[in-house]
């Protein structure tokens, strides 16, 4: 942060010396028009500015909420490759394993699906995820069937925890640190510029500022909102995992 600052102070002291030095050029002009070429230029550069994080704050969490959703499939997936494998075992153990499937997604669904929203996960479902493996890896089976089916279980239930760390930090995941501020501030400065200018807009002037403060707000607002992928207009939702369900109930949902 210290470093941010000093640059933002060289650069304004650049801007300090470069005035001070031209103002002794013969051929040069004192400014003060609104609507002159410093002021212009200034508030080109500041919409540059301000459109480039904006765009930034929004790309990045579109493009995280993106990744999460295709995450969401990817362990889904890998939970119901699992629930199929499990169909070779023996009958009991593969009851077993089915049953913990479904308790896992639905638990999913219905209690760790909230907790996702505040950029959390809930460790009990890492101690299931871990137990059935841990369940799956110490069965005793016999023959080459149920040896291959003991070893697809275990590889598609590392998938779904592989994808689970995953879901984890895309929960955690928010826009880099300072961006949503730096928006704001920009937002700010591209409002008050014409002002800070010189410009007095009276009348029906002022519809065009009103409108563009309208929408600099909104705009603003919504890269706030859209910063957890779990959350907001853009959140990922559990239908990938309600999907899941559905498949174990076609599979066989008695076992």
């Amino acid at each position: 942060m210290v470093a941010y600052a000093l640059s933002i102070l060289a650069a304004g002291g650049v801007v300090v010396l470069a005035a001070l030095l031209f103002r002794k050029v013969r051929r040069a002009e004192d400014d003060r028009d609104p609507g002159g070429p410093s002021a212009g230029h200034a508030g080109a550069m500041l919409s540059a500015l301000f459109l480039l994080v904006f765009a930034i704050a929004i790309i990045v969490p579109w493009t995280t909420a993106d990744a999460a959703r295709q995450n969401t499939h990817t362990e889904s997936q890998a939970a119901i490759n699992a629930y199929w494998a499990a169909d070779a075992l023996p009958a009991e153990d593969a009851r077993q394993v089915r049953s913990a499937l479904r308790d896992y997604i639905t638990f999913v669904v219905r209690d760790e699906w909230p907790l996702m929203a505040q950029g959390r996960m809930d460790p009990v479902g890492a101690a299931r995820m871990d137990a059935l493996r841990g369940r799956v890896g110490a069965l005793k089976v016999s023959g080459t069937a149920q040896e291959d089916a003991k070893s697809d279980l275990l590889e598609h239930l590392g998938a779904v925890s592989t994808a689970r760390a995953q879901r984890a930090a895309d929960a955690a995941a928010t826009p880099p640190d300072g961006l949503l501020l730096l928006t704001v501030l920009t937002g700010l400065v591209v409002l008050v510029f014409p002002f800070m200018a010189g410009a007095r807009p009276r009348g029906l002037t002022l519809l065009p500022m009103l409108a563009m403060g309208g929408l600099l707000g909104f705009g603003v607002y919504l890269t706030w909102d859209i910063s957890r992928a779990f959350d907001g207009p853009l959140a990922v939702g559990p239908a990938a995992f309600q999907a899941a369900l559905q498949e174990f109930a076609r599979i066989g949902g008695g076992m």
